[in-house]
């Protein structure tokens, strides 16, 4: 999901076939605004499965001192 200023939230899902990966930024991305670019914040998940099998793998990189 999507926080934009001044603006309804949006979700957005992707879908994987199997063996397929998705690496995505987490926390925020850049977005083309009408002057300028900005930042917006990112919120993520796994969605519940209806039926059968999912295995998700979350690694989570910062900057550790």
């Amino acid at each position: 999901m999507t926080q934009r200023p001044r603006a309804q939230t949006v979700g957005e899902a992707i879908n994987l076939d199997q063996g397929e990966i998705l690496i995505f930024l987490n926390k925020h991305r850049p977005v083309e605004g009408e002057h300028d670019h900005y930042r917006v914040n990112i919120r993520h998940g796994v969605n519940p499965l209806r039926s059968g099998e999912r295995y998700a793998l979350g690694i989570i990189f910062h900057d550790a001192e």
